[in-house]
């Protein structure tokens, strides 16, 4: 896919029927998009998969409905039966059921549009949605589809050779501490839900999220903590230690865990890690590290978290066309053998044909990311000098570098993810940029987003929404550039062309 073409509204990127992301070419597409504009919508193809409900789930829950005499309910597919009584009991007290069909599982519900909107909220923060090429195979089995996706699949024991790459990504042990899983945000909740249970069963309640994170990371832990009200802490400074220490000293012994991402999404700052961790291990709190935005192969977080969570959905699928993930275990951590018999029983089973897909174009992931640490200097250096560009947030960032130094893999291990803002209206830039444009990161094509429009358009959209964003220092503006494998000189022409 060439950098220096534009991608046509509601195409999937990559092209694929399980392409996970969606090109969203203007400003104007994006907020139809997030507004549900049928002119933006009616184009759509597809979506990151937990947002947009793939086509594929659409027809077979349909299918599912009509077999088993539900014409008048609605159907959410899952990816597991725990899952779905999981989503039947955040449901209650909603009239939803357990449903199985032809070995798939969901719930049912008489149609109603309220329901249907809290389950797709639940399924999108926990990761538990049926996988696309499951519900392919479903609709294939039916007679509904000719024939399956043509695509290459790893020819050997894929669970070992995903294992194996993860493993030595986080310099871990793959038979003992690397747990496979449908998403990396069902990663993202086995590994709070586990420690949450654990530190609950000691009284220890409160979460603490340390600088501004993922939406669905921020969404576990306003939703799932015991009482939001109380046990929800949100420290937007990752520098500040200070503060995280004086919180400890007041609440230290009702404090379960700190989750922070590193990088975090989309600011790109990183803590002093081993400082907190130092901090939580003093104070018995489990730390909960997620290290996607740079991947593991850059930086060595491990062993200084108790559990890693990573979306193998980037850079590891580098072709864009899976939905996986990672939970991985210090060995190292006091908690260590608690998590290696908490954590399995509640992640995801990884559909088989999706790990075959992972365990074939696994071989890319570590060229892709030499490539893009080759490549995303060179990017931030024409974003610095150019005279449109107000600000530039990367690893190496002033504020960062330190920091992050510490964790490199090597001083040129510096990961493929750029935010910056520019002088002049945001739409001018973004419509011209002849770039891959949508949700998702890290794949063989760069893409670039308005990211906050994307992902926190209700903030984006009211004045206290802005204020929220303000105060944590986020430019609702902010435009976030995944490099990717294109020639760097066409990445930077594409750029220079649109800031004109």
């Amino acid at each position: 896919m060439s950098a220096l073409a534009h991608i046509p509204l509601g195409q999937r990127i990559p092209a694929s029927i399980h392409g996970v992301s969606c090109s969203l070419p203007t400003m104007r597409a994006v907020i139809g998009y997030e507004t549900k504009d049928p002119g933006v919508v009616l184009h759509m193809h597809g979506g990151y998969p937990r947002f947009v409900q793939h086509p594929y789930l659409r027809r077979a829950a349909e299918h599912a409905a009509d077999a088993l005499g539900l014409k008048d309910h609605q159907i959410w597919l899952t990816s597991s039966l725990r899952a779905a009584e999981a989503l039947r009991a955040w449901l209650a007290p909603a009239p939803a059921r357990v449903i199985t069909h032809e070995h798939l599982g969901g719930v049912a519900f008489p149609a109603d549009p309220d329901t249907f909107a809290r389950a797709k909220t639940f399924l999108q923060h926990t990761g538990t949605l049926l996988s696309s090429r499951e519900a392919e195979d479903y609709l294939w089995r039916a007679g509904l589809l000719a024939g399956r996706q043509e695509e290459e699949v790893f020819d050997g024991y894929a669970p070992a050779r995903v294992k194996g790459v993860v493993a030595r990504a986080f310099g871990a042990d793959p038979a003992g501490d690397v747990f496979l899983t449908n998403s990396g945000m069902n990663a993202v909740h086995a590994a709070f839900s586990a420690a949450d249970a654990v530190q609950r069963a000691r009284g220890r309640t409160r979460w603490v999220q340390l600088g501004w994170l993922y939406l669905d990371t921020i969404a576990i832990l306003q939703k799932f903590t015991r009482e939001p009200a109380r046990d929800y802490h949100f420290q937007s400074d990752v520098f500040d230690l200070r503060a995280l220490e004086r919180l400890f000293a007041e609440h230290g012994g009702e404090i379960a865990g700190v989750i922070t991402e590193v990088p975090t999404n989309p600011l790109i700052q990183t803590p002093d890690l081993a400082a907190v961790c130092a901090l939580c291990r003093a104070h018995g709190a489990v730390f909960i590290v997620d290290p996607t935005i740079a991947s593991p192969l850059n930086i060595d977080v491990l062993p200084h978290a108790d559990l890693a969570a990573n979306s193998l959905t980037k850079f590891a699928a580098c072709e864009g066309d899976v939905i996986a993930g990672a939970v991985v275990v210090n060995p190292a951590s006091p908690w260590a053998e608690t998590f290696r018999r908490e954590v399995p029983g509640r992640l995801e089973p990884l559909y088989s044909r999706d790990l075959g897909r992972l365990a074939e174009q696994i071989s890319g992931y570590a060229p892709l990311i030499e490539k893009i640490n080759r490549s995303t200097p060179a990017v931030v250096e024409f974003l610095e000098k150019h005279p449109r560009v107000r600000e530039v947030y990367w690893s190496l960032h002033p504020g960062s570098r330190d920091n992050y130094l510490k964790l490199a893999r090597a001083p040129d291990a510096v990961g493929g993810m750029v935010s910056f803002t520019i002088d002049g209206p945001l739409d001018g830039f973004y419509d011209r940029v002849r770039l891959p444009k949508g949700a998702s990161f890290g794949m063989n094509n760069s893409l670039i987003s308005p990211f906050i429009y994307l992902a926190h358009y209700d903030l984006v959209t009211s004045e206290s929404g802005r204020e929220t964003l303000r105060r944590a220092g986020l430019p609702a503006d902010l435009l976030r550039l995944s490099v990717g494998a294109e020639p760097v000189d066409e990445i930077i022409a594409a750029l220079a062309e649109a800031l004109g």
